[in-house]
């Protein structure tokens, strides 16, 4: 049985950690190089950098701070927000990313995704999903931020993405980012059903049984966590231990 993945995820607002409810609201949570010296220390699986305001100014500060990150942890680095081609994505692998993930612009130009993974390989493609319900049993694919409602059936999207050279999906239930109720296990049940390759839950982590959850009850790959880890309620440690209790599959830190 594969381990299952718990990855801090570090949304970066000029050079800063930041954290909203449904993509609004954004208050500040810390530095990025600190917090992921701490998460590598604690024994975090990866790291996910997500640059929130995608212009190209963000992004090459947001490069710089993987830049110095990489130099200091040693776990695989995903980095994502405003890679618009291969070139911005071989500038990412270059500052220290081993993964590299697209939403908006594989949106607008899904053969990115073939041109990514002919560049790197299908392993260091990501595509993230901003996926909101718009009716019972249905979610569609948001671009630009969760903000454009692109009209594309998010399970059709990702389904078509991995047959073009996505590697994983990072899937984020809009509905349920920042607000602590738990993941979206419908949303990402469907997707696993849809695509044989690996599925990160992303969005709504608020306690330890919700993680344990989605990685038992959906057999999700791996969940992203931010809020719970930024602002100090739980840790790398005591997440995993809650997990091995449960019988969930994991990399064992210390002290499990």
């Amino acid at each position: 049985m594969q381990a299952k993945r718990i990855i801090p995820c570090l949304d970066v607002d000029d050079g800063r950690v930041v954290k909203g409810i449904k993509f609004k609201g954004i208050q500040d949570a810390g530095d990025p190089v600190e917090m992921a010296r701490r998460y590598n220390d604690e024994g975090a699986d990866e790291l996910t950098f997500l640059d929130i305001v995608a212009s190209y100014k963000s992004r090459d500060t947001l490069l710089g701070v993987v830049g110095r990150v990489a130099k200091e942890v040693f776990i695989p680095l995903c980095v994502g927000g405003g890679v618009r081609s291969v070139d911005d994505m071989r500038k990412a692998m270059n500052a220290g990313a081993d993964k590299v993930s697209v939403c908006t612009a594989a949106l607008n130009n899904p053969n990115l995704l073939a041109e990514m993974a002919r560049a790197y390989g299908s392993q260091c493609v990501v595509l993230s999903i901003d996926a909101k319900r718009v009716s019972e049993g249905t979610w569609h694919a948001f671009s630009h931020g969760g903000r454009t409602d692109t009209g594309i059936d998010a399970v059709e999207w990702a389904r078509r993405a991995v047959s073009l050279g996505a590697g994983e999906i990072l899937l984020n239930s809009i509905d349920a980012d920042g607000t602590a109720a738990g993941y979206d296990l419908e949303l990402t049940a469907k997707i696993l059903d849809a695509v044989p390759a690996p599925v990160i839950a992303s969005g709504g982590a608020g306690t330890l049984d919700q993680i344990a959850h989605v990685l038992s009850e959906t057999n999700a790959d791996a969940a992203l966590v931010a809020s719970m880890l930024h602002f100090g309620k739980t840790s790398i440690p005591e997440i995993k231990r809650y997990l091995h209790t449960k019988g969930v599959c994991i990399r064992h830190p210390k002290g499990v």
